[in-house]
């Protein structure tokens, strides 16, 4: 099932099956770095409706975005709670430090604003893909349930950054610097090992 969601969120590499079954001897850690990842989503909203604040279509698309990011984290502080768990400190993303270094520089403000939307939308798409695979594997009843919920959320949230890209730029621009991305991403987590404290 990774592999058809994989194929339908576009990814060229599916996520490796045994990464839920590390995870799943370490819950506090992966929830950690997940309360993590939805701030660091919320942050990126952020600053993406701060540069392109003269972008009418960017600031509505992402602003309730950005309250359901925040959302996303304090409902995943409760996860921690709830398991006796605290909030650990921030770990770094060398996965997202990747997808950011293939950033193009330079150009129109619409091809900074492609580059932009296109790196969050891997990171939702691949945090999709993950969810799918914890909502499918995990054990715990109420996790899974979780999981489920935030999948289609994040599925979401893919959605509208593609949809941002083509409304500022032709479509076959974005879809050739998608292409791009999806290639380079899968070349990224060929280098990464499976870590059980990492969302990505």
């Amino acid at each position: 099932m990774s592999n058809y969601t994989s194929f339908m969120l576009g990814l060229k590499l599916a996520t490796d099956p045994r990464w839920v079954n590390i995870v799943e001897k370490s819950l506090e850690e992966i929830l950690i770095d997940h309360a993590y990842c939805e701030q660091k989503a919320a942050s990126s909203c952020i600053s993406m409706i701060i540069k392109y604040a003269s972008f009418k279509q960017v600031v509505d698309v992402l602003t309730p975005i950005v309250a359901e990011e925040w959302a996303h984290f304090e409902r995943v502080l409760e996860q921690l709670y709830k398991r006796g768990f605290q909030l650990g400190l921030p770990r770094k993303d060398e996965y997202v430090v990747a997808l950011q270094s293939f950033k193009k520089k330079g150009g129109s403000r619409e091809d900074q604003l492609l580059e932009d939307l296109l790196v969050n939308a891997l990171i939702e798409a691949r945090s999709c893909e993950r969810f799918k695979l914890l909502h499918q594997e995990l054990r715990d009843t109420e996790l899974k349930n979780f999981y489920y919920e935030l999948m289609v959320s994040e599925a979401g949230h893919y959605t509208n950054f593609i949809r941002l890209a083509k409304h500022y730029l032709p479509e076959d621009q974005v879809d050739y610097r998608w292409e791009e991305f999806l290639k380079e991403e899968a070349r990224i987590l060929n280098t990464l090992a499976l870590r059980p404290d990492r969302v990505h």
